[in-house]
């Protein structure tokens, strides 16, 4: 059971801090794509993939005392913040948590914001479809985001950029 949490753990031990929970959730949903080992099951929803699992093992892990969450208000908008604490750490020593590769497309993902992640789990969830039709459902489901032809290709081109790293074709990402 714990062995799924330290997972969580490490992957904002890696990162160092993840702002939002929509972009942990993507970032997770992303790494599990590029078959990194998280064992969380998503639907679609809202805001793109969604796993109710992820979100309850953090609430979990915020009330074991292993991750901090900070949680910044704009209004009617709640902004949180994710960072490990010495707890956390304490707690990694013990699990033998190592994403190899998807160390560096971890790093890459934190690099950019929810909403470009929100599209790109998108463009993972869709992948199976013709690129039209994709395009169609993104325009479609997403119609609030108003995300562009020319962001969907951008996003299928950081997919490959992860793909990529995960390989270890290439050490460090290239700037978009």
């Amino acid at each position: 059971m714990l062995r799924r949490h330290a997972k969580i753990i490490r992957l904002i031990e890696i990162a160092g801090e993840v702002s939002g929970r929509k972009k942990l959730q993507k970032m997770v949903y992303i790494g599990k794509h590029l078959n990194m080992d998280f064992d969380e099951r998503y639907e679609f929803h809202m805001y793109g993939p969604y796993s109710e699992e992820l979100t309850l093992r953090v609430d979990e892990l915020c009330n074991m005392g292993f991750l901090d969450e900070q949680v910044e208000s704009k209004g009617a908008i709640h902004m949180y913040r994710y960072t490990l604490n010495p707890s956390g750490r304490d707690f990694l020593r013990f699990q033998d948590v190592q994403f190899g590769r998807g160390e560096q497309v971890i790093r890459r993902m934190n690099e950019e914001n929810s909403r470009f992640l929100e599209l790109v789990s998108t463009i993972l969830y869709f992948n199976h479809l013709p690129y039209e039709e994709m395009v169609r459902k993104i325009f479609t489901f997403k119609s609030k985001q108003r995300y562009t032809e020319e962001e969907i290709q951008k996003g299928q081109a950081f997919v490959e950029e992860l793909k990529l790293l995960m390989q270890g074709e290439i050490d460090t990402a290239p700037l978009m």
